[in-house]
């Protein structure tokens, strides 16, 4: 007997599916409230993803650069945002552009995008074809259908290098949103799609810039900088045994200062393997220029790893014509034909171009140009931000009072270092050395075989007493992965893990940097979240090895020192104390002792 629809009987809903269900609706809801709609005027638009409370938000570089300096930003909530631009990578597509107006913004979490895999569910939330006139995002869902894709430049410099790949419908509009995982995380952010041939509407296959390329990049991109990305100043190719190998090298490069030749097999880099020659560009394209990473090579069959300074791919002269629109953006017209497997198949979708717009009153005083820089004021907001830990961490007194650094080295033999406002000396067992602390510090790399140790620790002592101020120019550089050891020589164990990915789970945490040029030297310190200062790298000449200092924390001062250049171990230095002593002339008090363990003398 057949039943009517009234007498159907009830079904029960499994408590897992329900279970699924709101949590589906609530990562959308998540995900919804950090999308952000972005509005550029006559211009067009695009869309954009919050990403800390403070209300910075990523996007696209070719969707913000017909906006140019400043924009209107919508969220969920119905409100329109100002908003400035931040920092800029060009190459890589992204922009960092930030919304004021309240310090409380919705904002999601950035995932390990390296734990995607492909078939998990993800959704995209933007304004595609700029409908989102409420500024409520529209979703589209779908799975992960591919991961470490790279796309080729094509004609123009926007590189996606070990981009994912989703179905999920993204459209003209869609550009610069993020793409979300089932717990409404962030593992990217939308830039490229195929579409149909006649007419830009999405065919299923969309590229999205991962989130650990952008978490790499965030860094320089908060202090306000025009970033290049990496090159190894190698190239690679394909052996007739598979192996990927050197088919040629710039002898300029660290990686041949580094012992790279024409030839070695490139094992990996990173931390991640390189099987093919798209691999090691995948990995390059993550990268900022100026981070040292791991290289592993192997030659006639001995495996060796040493670390490596990428340079960048570009001059800072190329960057800013690429920006001011003498390069062009890839931007397809309606109706362009696109042929299958060709590198043009996919491109970004931005909408027309504009100049730069004036900045409204809403953002003044958060805009400065500067050469080599996107927006120099949030450089200085980020350099102030570092200073102020430092002095947290290090409270010394400023004042003309000597330092004298005692201890043991790592044979047992005693040091002592004296460093002045006048001069800077230590005593090794192997001799004496002193330098001018008041004149050009490249003069004399002293002590000798140590690339400039004593140079370093000048400006070290200034950095700790008077802050970043009284180096000479001093700026916020970004984020770095400090490695705290060294590779481990052939057939010896590592202490360190240097095979994990720099920045990401299992890798090297990312430190903040203040780039120095001082006394006709370029420094660069590495500092700690907590404002301890981990390490100095300095170039007394700049196409040579720089000297590399790094410093063990204890809880008040450095409890060690290690010294490097180039490949070899200067010392290694025990610091039992840190005397600070008042001048000969004028001592009122008596000598300040600080135990280097934090500990009362």
């Amino acid at each position: 007997m057949a039943l009517t629809a009234g007498e159907l009987p009830a079904v029960e809903i499994p408590a897992g599916v329900r279970a699924a269900e709101r949590a589906r609706i609530e990562a959308i809801a998540r995900g919804s409230r950090a999308a952000v709609a972005i509005f550029a005027g006559e211009a067009g638009g695009g869309s954009g993803v919050l990403v800390s409370a403070d209300g910075y938000a990523l996007t696209n570089f070719h969707v913000v650069q017909p906006a140019g300096v400043a924009m209107k930003c919508g969220l969920s909530d119905g409100r329109l945002y100002d908003a400035v631009l931040v920092g800029l990578d060009p190459t890589g597509d992204v922009a960092l552009v930030k919304l004021v107006g309240r310090d409380d913004f919705p904002f999601a979490e950035l995932a390990d995008s390296d734990l995607v895999e492909v078939g998990d569910f993800c959704f995209a939330a933007g304004n595609p074809f700029l409908l989102a006139t409420d500024f409520r995002p529209s979703i589209s869902a779908g799975i992960v259908s591919g991961t470490r894709r790279y796309q080729f430049p094509a004609g123009t410099i926007l590189e996606y290098a070990d981009c994912l790949q989703v179905d999920a419908a993204i459209n003209p509009g869609n550009s610069g949103g993020g793409l979300f995982d089932a717990e409404g995380r962030v593992i990217g952010v939308n830039g490229r799609a195929s579409f149909e041939k006649r007419g830009r509407v999405n065919v299923g296959v969309g590229y999205a810039i991962s989130s650990n390329q952008l978490r790499q990049f965030l860094g320089c991109l908060k202090g306000g900088r025009l970033v290049d990305h990496a090159t190894l100043g190698a190239t690679v190719a394909t052996a007739d045994d598979g192996r990927v190998v050197v088919s040629d090298i710039l002898e300029s490069s660290d990686a041949y200062r580094r012992g790279l030749r024409y030839d070695d097999e490139v094992v990996s880099l990173a931390g991640r393997p390189v099987r093919t020659v798209n691999a090691l560009k995948n990995i390059l394209g993550t990268l900022p220029a100026g981070w040292r990473v791991p290289l592993v090579y192997r030659r006639a069959g001995r495996r060796r790893e040493v670390l490596v300074r990428l340079a960048g791919l570009h001059t800072s002269g190329e960057l800013a014509k690429i920006v001011s629109g003498g390069a062009e953006t890839e931007t397809p017209g309606e109706g362009e034909e696109k042929r299958p497997g060709r590198p043009g198949d996919s491109a970004p979708h931005g909408d027309g171009q504009k100049p730069a717009v004036d900045i409204p009153p809403a953002l003044a005083g958060l805009y400065e140009p500067r050469n080599g820089f996107t927006n120099f004021h949030f450089n200085a907001v980020e350099l102030d931000r570092v200073a102020r830990r430092v002095a947290t961490r290090h409270p010394f007194p400023a004042g003309d009072a000597a330092w004298v650094v005692s201890g043991s080295l790592e044979k047992g033999q005693p040091f002592r270092i004296e460093l002045s406002d006048q001069r800077a000396t230590i005593d090794l067992p192997t001799g004496t050395s002193s330098i001018d602390a008041t004149g050009e510090l490249d003069a004399t790399p002293a002590p000798p075989g140590s690339g400039g140790l004593l140079a370093a620790l000048v400006l070290w002592r200034r950095l700790l007493r008077e802050g970043p101020a009284t180096l000479g120019r001093t700026t916020y550089w970004g984020t770095v992965p400090h490695w705290s050891t060294e590779p481990p020589t052939d057939g010896q164990a590592g202490a360190g893990d240097l095979t994990a990915a720099p920045g990401t789970r299992g890798g090297a945490p990312l430190v903040d940097v203040l780039d120095t040029a001082a006394a006709s030297v370029e420094g660069r310190f590495l500092v700690a979240d907590d404002g301890f200062v981990l390490g100095i790298d300095l170039w007394p000449t700049p196409d040579a090895d720089p000297c590399e200092v790094r410093f063990s924390p204890g809880e008040g001062l450095p409890t060690a020192m290690e010294v490097r250049h180039g490949d070899e171990v200067f010392g290694r230095f025990r610091i039992e104390r840190i005397d600070v002593e008042a001048p000969a002339e004028g001592r009122q008090d008596t000598d300040a002792e600080t135990p280097a363990d934090g500990g009362t003398t």
